[in-house]
């Protein structure tokens, strides 16, 4: 009956003002195909998904699990964000060769660069699984009933479904789990770096314009494909040729304006946009702001040690940048919200709920929900701040804290079982070996000092003097001997033994006390959902995001923050060359694109008024995951790189609201402008298929090669 209901969303619904949504892209056809038509869209449901011929959807990659990219030619050259291939670019340079302050570009493909563990996945094609893994689920059933069966009915699934070898599959849960799918898939493991440009670049305005417009960043990388002799997907060889893609993205050197339509088309992260008013208030006023005090208070310390040494800005550019994202991401959600009023809105929509149910003869039935949320919110909020609080401390901002925390893990399997001493020995140092890689004892020990105060009163700064973990091969020392060695000297060891028994109350105490408050919120939220749809069908309801394959569209718009402030939606690279502060770690600018500037020397990719637009601003619904991501324009060529939302807008993950939500694209004309002009890397022009959309209709040989290609 569940199923019955979601499915009649989709036919019932009536098409209004775009209002977001993250859309699955196999279920299109219908009030989608409409919308998006009406908002100026070319383009039929089966010219973005379709299972028996290529598709816009074939030219688009999950880039290694968190980003998004997009096939831009017809020999698998691949675009994402700069910051999606940060730490790739990071680990190919060095105080030799710094590409992150200088750019990498690959003049050859023999100078292309191989990145071990990068993977790119595409979806093959998408199916309905629901009535298969929610068979046998009863109401009578515990929580952990229904989670065991629908997990033996999803992994029976999987099983028996028909692909190819080198194909895999996977379910995922939709809509709260009142709707399953499964995407069968192919996962690309050659993957080289192929074009970078330099952090003045790719980074422009760092840390002070990140999630902020007006923009003026380039932040895109180029890599390329390679497959085995059969065009399908292999591992690293010197044999494995560039990948035949099934479809890629033809570019549009049109550029776009106010109002035209814009299609996102990537794998966004996660949403939660069904909670409830007491989950969003508390998710703002308590769980924000202590994890936002944490983060700060490692970045005191990274910054300024990145700022007056070389070596440290290359070791921790990249983490860093993660460190920073999310931080100023939840302060920007915290002001959307109030901005917004999104409490009391959400609770007016809350009492449109509870009067439906009334009226629909359906309060003894749901009407225990909202009260219930109220009273597990309130028993819920210590123990979810105290387990992040851990997590930020110990596996996001401290690195010494992050190895006893591993070595933690080592130790309780080794009591366990100590036959796996071996297994247990090269996954600790593995991931000793991967911290080492980019670490710096001094300023960990700074990070320390400045976070551990605000999870704990047991503070000891000593230990970075006492400790073998801060030296890879004194650490490594630690792992020599038999099972009952590595424990003694893991116990003797000054870091481990202070760690040790916080790291215990987390896994003894914290965690599971979380677990079991969480478990009947996860439950009474697909309960909700479930409700919401049977009160009040006439509403809208997309899925939350799953880092799976969806759909977003809108307009190229700007917007009003404040109060006599207007946004126009496109930023141009007069811009830079405004924010321009020699030497300055966020708004330096190269030499040579300043030469570009003065010269106008702009080539084929200046606008109409002579200027090089460089991002602009939409109405589509985007989160994380959606970095990379093609903007898409109403014919189906690539005119936008989506990487970054307004900061008065990062609120959408819990509400979108379309007055004040935008998402920041490059625009197109500016990435191929620092390929062509900056970079002098015409042969990966040369790849690609320019094309003038909105003067020849899009049409050229190449163009009718690519589109509707039979699969095979």
């Amino acid at each position: 009956m569940r199923l019955l209901k979601i499915l009649f969303l989709f036919v019932a619904f009536q098409v209004s003002a775009q209002q977001g949504g993250m859309w699955i892209p196999s279920l299109l056809e219908g009030m989608n195909e409409d919308e998006m038509q009406s908002l100026g869209s070319k383009l039929t449901a089966q010219d973005i998904y379709d299972v028996n011929n290529s598709s816009l959807k074939d030219a688009i990659g999950h880039f290694n699990g968190g980003c998004t990219s997009e096939v831009i030619s017809d020999q698998g050259l691949i675009l994402t964000n700069h910051h999606c291939g940060y730490s790739q670019i990071q680990s190919h340079s060095s105080l030799e060769n710094d590409y992150l302050k200088d750019g990498f570009w690959a003049m050859t493909k023999d100078e292309e660069l191989p990145n071990e563990g990068l993977f790119i996945e595409f979806i093959v094609s998408i199916h309905d699984v629901s009535d298969v893994v929610l068979k046998g689920i009863t109401d009578s059933m515990t929580e952990k009933e229904k989670q065991s069966q629908i997990s033996k009915n999803s992994n029976a699934a999987m099983k028996t479904w028909p692909r190819e070898s080198w194909q895999d599959v996977k379910t995922k849960a939709f809509y709260e789990g009142n709707q399953y799918f499964l995407f069968v898939t192919e996962r690309f493991e050659d993957i080289r770096l192929v074009g970078a440009p330099p952090t003045s670049i790719g980074k422009f305005g760092s840390d002070t314009d990140n999630w902020v417009f007006p923009r003026h960043t380039g932040d895109f990388s180029l890599f390329r494909i390679y497959a085995d002799e059969n065009n399908r997907p292999a591992k690293y060889s010197k044999d494995n040729k560039p990948y035949t893609p099934k479809h890629y993205l033809p570019v549009s050197l049109d550029g776009v304006e106010e109002g035209d339509f814009t299609m996102v088309f990537g794998f966004p992260g996660t949403t939660e946009e069904y909670l409830p008013a007491v989950a969003i208030e508390h998710i703002t006023k308590e769980f924000n702001p202590t994890n936002i005090a944490i983060r700060e208070a490692a970045l005191q310390v990274i910054d300024e040690k990145m700022k007056s040494s070389d070596e440290v800005r290359i070791k921790y550019a990249s983490k860093q940048a993660r460190i920073a994202n999310s931080w100023k991401r939840w302060i920007g959600v915290n002001l959307g919200i109030e901005k917004s009023n999104a409490v009391e809105q959400r609770r007016a929509f809350e009492a449109t709920f509870t009067k439906a149910l009334k009226e629909k003869g359906l309060e003894d039935k749901y009407g225990h929900i909202l009260p219930e949320f109220d009273k597990l919110y309130k028993d819920f909020a210590a123990i979810n701040i105290k387990r992040r609080n851990f997590i930020e401390v110990f596996l996001t901002t401290n690195e010494l804290m992050q190895m006893t925390f591993r070595a933690y893990q080592v130790e309780q399997a080794l009591i366990e079982n100590p036959a796996i001493l071996e297994r247990g020995k090269e996954v600790l140092t593995g991931q000793l070996r991967g911290i080492h890689k980019n670490y710096d004892a001094d300023l960990d020990k700074g990070v320390y000092k400045n976070v551990m105060p605000l999870y704990t009163d047991n503070v000891d700064a000593s230990i970075y003097k006492k400790t073998a973990f801060t030296n890879l091969d004194s650490a490594l020392q630690l792992l020599e001997g038999d099972a009952e060695t590595v424990i003694k000297n893991l116990n003797n060891d000054a870091a481990y033994a202070y760690a040790k028994p916080i790291i215990a109350e987390f896994f003894e105490t914290i965690n599971p006390e979380y677990e079991d408050k969480n478990t009947p919120i996860t439950a009474l939220q697909t309960q909700y959902m479930t409700a919401l749809m049977e009160a009040l069908p006439e509403e809208r309801y997309f899925p939350d995001a799953n880092s799976t394959l969806r759909v977003t569209y809108g307009q190229v718009r700007g917007y009003s923050p404040r109060d006599a402030v207007y946004y126009s939606p496109v930023s141009y690279l007069d811009g830079v060359i405004e924010k321009y502060v020699p030497g300055d770690y966020e708004f330096d600018v190269p030499q040579k694109l300043i030469e570009l500037y003065e010269s106008k020397d702009y080539g084929q990719y200046a606008d109409s008024n002579g200027k090089v637009p460089v991002c602009f601003l939409g109405t589509n619904h985007t989160t994380g995951g959606n970095s990379g991501s093609p903007a898409i324009d109403a014919h189906g060529n690539l005119v936008g790189l989506n990487f970054d939302r307004v900061w008065e807008g990062t609120m959408s993950d819990m509400n979108y609201d379309p007055e004040i939500c935008r998402n920041i694209m490059v625009d197109l004309r500016y990435v191929l402008f620092i390929i062509d002009k900056y970079a002098g890397a015409q042969h990966l022009i040369d790849e690609m298929e320019l094309v003038h959309p909105k003067t020849d209709g899009s049409k050229s040989k190449k163009k009718k090669r690519n589109k509707r290609k039979k699969r095979s």
